[in-house]
């Protein structure tokens, strides 16, 4: 009888064991399932070889059964339990699936958002294991371990930074010329801000214009780059403006803004363009007014833009007004220090929360573009006024910013991260073998030069 006991007891042991190793195997090939490239479109469903893909379970060790996996992407307007009755799927299973991951809080499927990769697992028209990409370098599987029940797991990759060098010279736009090189939506769009001051894109970027970017990339164990961050250092070189500017957080307001090598803010008083993507369509000065047909002042530069483009703030201030005007149509007008006022009109709409008395900050969204008042198409109208006297705010000569130099203790810190910028820049200059044995050089903090 004792013998019948151990013996029973081995048994249960090693189904346990035989069982973790099923779980075990089989989250390690979803991981390798996922190492590569996620398809956009939805895939026909494919059977896995059977070698690949055993789940090892004690009572019937050596009967490996095929699976079948399919590849796709959540639709525009799809629920994630939609996407698994696309599938075939059975509602039982896909519901319990589900759960398992909003139960484990991983998952929030109010919140999901189009083009989410999915792939499911499935045997003998059973559910055996979901897998979702929910973002980078973050995935969640549920398998089934007991029947119906589902165990949820999360995997995330160890993501490294680094910093990534870019240089090139303008050939079509600095948009696309920037992401030919390998910086993303977000760093070209950076790029751009904190020139915002100095340049106008639309109009004062030329061909053979020189550029160039540090931008923090995240990388996965397997060197692949996860996503893409904070720019480090913006420089550009051309025709309208030929400067530099390092990323710098101040320690006394604990403010992040670019600076020169000098330590001169890029920040203005004043933004030169309240409006991004927008075209100038019509100057400061005497013109004819396309609606009246009478010769009169033009106070202020049109831009012209698609309706409901964001208008931003061009200077910390107060709302005076924002309100219908007359020919203006909705208007906003900005007192700001030192006599300065700043007007938007013919706004389709305001932004959140604008109205008199609202104080507001440099690039806060005042305002949408529109076709209010008297006004031909859909174009921001904008002013700028000096002690009460409309000024042209394309050549107007605006006050700097914060001078670091000003605080020594200050710029002794920015010049030590100005120097380690400088450092990965300088290393991406060298060829591969030098730059291997850089690699052990210390930088400017004492650290290691992490290979580029």
């Amino acid at each position: 009888m004792e013998h019948v006991i151990r013996t029973l007891s081995d048994r249960s042991r090693f189904a346990q064991a035989g069982m973790f190793v099923a779980t075990f195997v089989f989250i390690l090939f979803v991981i390798g399932a996922f190492s590569g490239e996620t398809e956009a479109a939805e895939s026909e469903p494919e059977v896995i070889p059977t070698l690949a893909t055993v789940l090892f379970e004690a009572e019937d060790y050596g009967h490996p059964r095929p699976m079948v996996r399919q590849d796709t992407t959540l639709q525009p307007r799809e629920t994630l339990s939609g996407l698994m009755s696309r599938l075939d799927i059975p509602a039982g299973d896909a519901h319990r699936a589900m759960m398992s991951l909003i139960d484990a809080g991983y998952i929030d499927t109010r919140r999901l958002r189009p083009g989410l990769a999915v792939s499911t697992f499935t045997d003998e028209a059973e559910l055996t294991a979901l897998a979702i990409d929910i973002e980078p370098g973050r995935r969640l599987l549920t398998k089934r371990v007991d029947g119906s029940s589902f165990l949820p797991v999360e995997i995330k990759s160890k993501l490294s930074v680094r910093q990534e060098v870019i240089r090139g010279t303008i050939t079509n736009s600095l948009y696309r010329d920037g992401r030919e090189l390998g910086a993303g939506d977000q760093q070209v769009v950076d790029f751009a801000q904190v020139f915002a001051y100095d340049v106008d894109f639309q109009r004062e970027l030329y061909p053979g214009d020189e550029f160039e970017l540090v931008y923090d990339v995240m990388v996965d164990e397997r060197g692949e780059v996860i996503r893409r961050g904070d720019v480090h250092y913006a420089a550009l070189r051309g025709g309208a403006v030929d400067k530099a500017f390092y990323r710098f957080t101040t320690g006394d307001d604990n403010v992040t803004d670019y600076f020169q090598f000098n330590g001169e803010s890029a920040t203005r008083f004043l933004m030169k363009t309240p409006i991004n993507g927008a075209r100038l369509s019509s100057s400061f000065g005497p013109r004819r007014h396309p609606i009246s047909g009478y010769n009169r002042m033009h106070k202020g530069t049109d831009f012209a833009a698609p309706t409901g483009t964001p208008v931003y703030a061009a200077g910390h201030g107060t709302v005076e007004r924002a309100s219908r005007n007359g020919g203006y149509g909705n208007y906003v007008r900005i007192r700001h220090a030192n006599g300065y006022k700043t007007a938007y009109a013919h706004l389709s709409r305001y932004g959140p929360g604008i109205r008199s008395g609202k104080r507001v900050r440099q690039g806060d969204i005042i305002g949408y573009v529109g076709s209010t008042g008297a006004s031909t198409g859909p174009h921001l109208h904008y002013e700028v006024h000096v002690n009460g006297r409309a000024v042209n705010a394309m050549t107007l000569k605006l006050p700097t910013g914060r001078k670091l130099e000003m605080a020594p203790e200050m710029f002794a810190e920015f010049q030590v991260r100005r120097d380690e910028i400088d450092a990965a820049r300088a290393l991406s200059d060298l060829p591969e073998p030098a730059l291997m044995a850089a690699n052990d050089l210390p930088t400017a903090n004492g650290n290691a030069v992490e290979n580029h």
